[in-house]
């Protein structure tokens, strides 16, 4: 019905919002420079009118035709709820909704939300985005996991090239999972939770394990080779035998300088620390005992085949 009016005296919806923001609001209408400063010059109407909706109502703009009219009749006048600030991101309005998460992991309060949000129906033009800490944290996994994926098929270049032996380097490549078994347990021991921190953690022990595994390989195909000792039992002992202290040392020096740490809890500013600490102390322990005692055992009955 006002929409109607306004046009029946030649009024758009702009000249009616500028009429009206010139009373409430003000417009600038010039400037005056006073001892070097600039004054600017507002026009805009008086408290009465401002404060008093009723009397925004009454108040008469000018039409196009010469004559004036009531406010309230070409325009709705109400008083709402209205964003102080309006974003904007890629020419496109937008309107942040942020909170914090206590007493639960981030991932699944953020996936229960995400969830929620797209059970809804949004109207056209009109569609959430998901950002903040959880968006980048799954960004950074998804990259991890990628680099991690790399990381294995390099190691598999690197030993075959090495050993000229499929068999060894499968020896080796299928005992690093054994040694992420501490890894899953200190996490499972510590909530269950498995943040971007536990992930680095994960493949620091791959790395560590790999290591270990290479240098026990290594060493039997050194003692074979370089001091002619005969493949079997005593080959397998002595080889453990004196890789045992590289392998304690490289374990106890990472799992001491770990350790406070992972004693300290996850502390404000150690997010990430604690987790990746958690889970290298445990997967330290498993990948020591299986390069201690599987590797050997593993290395005799596939060497042992392949000679056979």
């Amino acid at each position: 019905m006002r929409q109607e009016a306004a046009r029946r005296f030649g009024l758009t919806p702009g000249r009616v919002r500028q009429a009206a923001t010139t009373f409430i609001q003000g417009t600038k209408v010039g400037e005056i420079y006073d001892n070097q400063k600039i004054f600017d010059v507002v026009v805009w109407g008086i408290p009465e009118i401002r404060g008093n909706i009723d009397a925004l109502r009454d108040l008469r703009i000018d039409t196009p035709s010469g004559a004036n009219v009531p406010l309230g009749d070409v325009a709705d006048i109400q008083v709402v709820a209205t964003p102080n600030i309006v974003k904007r991101e890629n020419s496109s309005r937008k309107i942040d909704i942020s909170c914090n998460v206590r007493g639960r992991d981030l991932g699944s309060v953020a996936r229960e939300i995400e969830s929620a949000v797209l059970a809804i129906g949004f109207d056209r033009e009109y569609h959430p985005e998901f950002l903040g800490e959880y968006a980048a944290r799954e960004q950074s996994q998804r990259r991890l996991f990628a680099i991690a994926g790399l990381s294995l098929l390099g190691i598999v270049l690197i030993l075959y090239s090495d050993f000229q032996s499929t068999r060894l380097s499968l020896i080796l490549l299928l005992s690093l999972p054994f040694a992420l078994v501490g890894g899953v347990l200190a996490a499972f021991f510590t909530g269950g939770v498995l943040s971007l921190g536990s992930l680095v953690g994960f493949v620091t022990v791959i790395g560590i394990a790999a290591r270990n595994g290479i240098m026990m390989v290594s060493h039997y195909r050194h003692l074979e080779a370089e001091e002619g000792e005969v493949f079997g039992r005593n080959l397998i002992i002595r080889g453990a035998q004196e890789r045992l202290a590289p392998i304690l040392m490289t374990a106890l020096t990472t799992a001491l300088a770990l350790l406070p740490i992972a004693l300290g809890g996850s502390k404000p500013g150690h997010e990430i620390e604690h987790p990746m600490a958690v889970i290298i102390i445990g997967g330290l322990v498993t990948s020591t005992v299986m390069n201690l005692f599987l590797m050997p055992v593993l290395y005799q009955l596939f060497s042992r085949r392949g000679r056979a």
